[in-house]
């Protein structure tokens, strides 16, 4: 059982790297956001895959604060970024 839940949290990791290359390059604001939550969402799954497979419960904790940590990160990027009208231009 072990070995399937570290298959399953390696899995999970090679989304979180597609992911980051979303928020490196992405097109919009938008998309950067998203994929900033899953990169916390995506971390926060691996983690709790990888404290099942070796049995370390401190692992819980981590992902609880990185829980925390992503959701303040997504207000902070969705409050600072640039809105945009109806017309497509950011306005200020």
């Amino acid at each position: 059982m072990a070995e399937f839940l570290l298959v399953a949290a390696l899995l999970v990791f090679a989304t979180v790297v597609a992911g980051l290359l979303r928020v490196l390059r992405g097109p919009a604001v938008a998309d950067r956001i998203m994929a900033a939550q899953l990169l916390g969402t995506g971390g926060i799954a691996a983690l709790l895959l990888l404290g099942a497979a070796t049995a370390a419960p401190a692992l819980a904790d981590v992902a609880l604060t990185l829980a925390l940590l992503a959701a303040f990160a997504s207000v902070a990027m969705a409050r600072t970024a640039p809105r945009q009208e109806k017309g497509g231009e950011p306005r200020e």
